[in-house]
């Protein structure tokens, strides 16, 4: 270990070890150590099942019920990937692809007084969806079209509308819509958490709707995917990668010191050898002094025996209630995956319900979403502080990543990861210009290998370098 290397990075969660896999592709010397025995850190998925009793201190452990152990893998963190987000883009880059199978999620819904609805997202959701009344339809569809058709670079498409001045709130009220389109566009499609948004220009909101609709339509049942086996695969995808590029993992490795030198990071100091390093990439875990708490998350693991009511007996959705519908300031997300994704037994299914704390009794905050679940067999609840660092690294070279919001994608993430990445490097983390040199190097996938229903992806047989077949072929409902 009595090395110089590049980069140091603590702690193996999902940003750790895109930014370790990221690093190594680019050619730094990285060491890579986690205090703990196994990969993920909060990222993790846990098995066997045995595993997460112990986790939550519960002594009895699981009953037969629940089925053999090994077939379980708990995810933490729970989260879905955008089809066509940055993760995606980021697993295409590194070609991590090659180590993963993904799965299609069969709905996105949204809540609605008491009751869930499929999200509209396309012209022809809209048109029959029960969400709105037949007039709210037609000037919804107008909205759709006019997003869908709509060109940053072009003001011939801009209707009156421009991209920096106009707030969103304004957008809404030109095309007359009311409160609950209001709040499952902006919630449920634009994915955000707060109502924030309504009073900033309205070019952001537009890109991220445009972003939900693209996504759907590479499938056309969600705009999401979920990897075969549980989040743990991600970390661990990367973490293989780094390897790969030369990287040294080390795990079940005690930190005792970051060693400094007036004022910038020079090592680590474990089991008393240190091993140098320029930068040094954490998780907030590892550096208590150097971050602020910025709130708390909740987050409660339901297992179920059964799918979710009325979402058409899916093995898999999400469901988002928005905060205005239960009186809160931020949302409450509802992830469901189950025995079809090989993280349950079989007939078994597991929701995980989280949301932003906002009162001094956090359960109660989580009950509209808990209810839509019933009856639930077992309950695991977790209350997580919510960390950022008071550090850019500019001096200390030191940079840690944010905790993980309540949110149930992971473009959040992906902001952090850039964010890091171009404090560490100077330079911005450019996708097109890597996706380019794919399409250039690899050429486009001849080989793809779908099922016939068209919503699991195989990773093999595929060329280097390009997304699982199913990521670039329209499935079947």
């Amino acid at each position: 270990m009595d090395e110089e290397y590049d980069v140091i990075v603590l702690g193996t969660g999902l940003t750790e070890c895109i930014l370790s896999g990221i690093m190594s592709v680019n050619g730094k010397k990285v060491l890579h150590m986690d205090r703990n025995p196994y990969y993920g850190g909060e990222s993790s998925s846990i098995t066997p099942l045995e595993e997460l009793y112990k986790r939550f201190g519960i002594p009895d452990g699981p009953p037969e019920s629940m089925g053999r152990g090994r077939d379980w893998n708990v995810d933490l963190i729970p989260k879905f990937l955008m089809a066509n987000g940055q993760l995606v883009k980021m697993l295409l880059y590194t070609e991590v692809t090659r180590y993963l199978d993904f799965k299609v999620v069969e709905g996105s819904f949204v809540y609605k007084g008491g009751k869930i609805y499929k999200v509209p997202s396309t012209e022809t959701e809209a048109l029959a969806s029960n969400l709105m009344g037949m007039f709210e339809k037609r000037r919804f569809r107008k909205f759709l079209v006019f997003v869908a058709n709509f060109d940053e670079n072009d003001p011939k498409t801009y209707e009156g509308v421009d991209p920096k001045l106009t707030t969103m709130r304004d957008v809404y009220k030109k095309f007359d819509l009311g409160q609950d389109v209001i709040d499952f566009t902006g919630h449920a499609l634009a994915l955000y958490r707060t109502d924030d948004y309504l009073d900033q220009s309205c070019l952001e909101t537009i890109n991220r709707i445009k972003l939900y609709s693209e996504s759907l339509a590479r499938y056309g049942k969600s705009p999401y995917l979920y990897p075969l086996y549980g989040l743990g695969e991600l970390p661990q995808g990367f973490a293989r990668l780094s390897a790969i590029y030369g990287g040294t993992y080390m795990l079940n490795k005690p930190v005792e010191e970051i060693v400094m030198e007036n004022g910038h990071v020079i090592g680590v100091k474990s089991e008393g050898e240190v091993a140098r390093c320029k930068q040094l990439i954490c998780d907030p875990s590892y550096l208590q002094e150097r971050v602020q708490k910025v709130g708390q998350v909740i987050r409660v693991i339901c297992v179920l025996s059964h799918p979710i009511k009325n979402t058409n007996e899916a093995n898999s959705c999400q469901i988002i209630i928005p905060q205005n519908q239960v009186n809160r300031k931020s949302d409450i997300y509802v992830c469901m995956i189950s025995y079809a994704h090989n993280v349950a037994a079989q007939g078994k299914y597991i929701a995980i319900v989280s949301t932003t704390v906002e009162t001094s009794e956090p359960e109660k905050e989580i009950e509209p979403a808990l209810e839509l679940l019933e009856p639930i067999d077992h309950k695991f609840v977790a209350i997580s502080d919510l960390y950022e660092s008071t550090d850019d690294g500019s001096e200390s070279q030191i940079f840690s990543s944010r905790s993980y919001d309540a949110t149930t994608h992971f473009e959040t993430t992906c902001n952090d990861i850039k964010d890091i990445y171009k404090r560490m490097t100077g330079s911005d983390f450019d996708f097109e210009n890597m996706k380019r040199k794919q399409n250039d190097v690899f050429g486009r996938m001849s080989n793809r290998e779908v099922t016939p229903h068209g919503d699991v992806i195989s990773n093999t047989p595929v060329e280097r370098g390009c997304l699982p077949a199913v990521m670039s072929s329209q499935t079947h409902q």
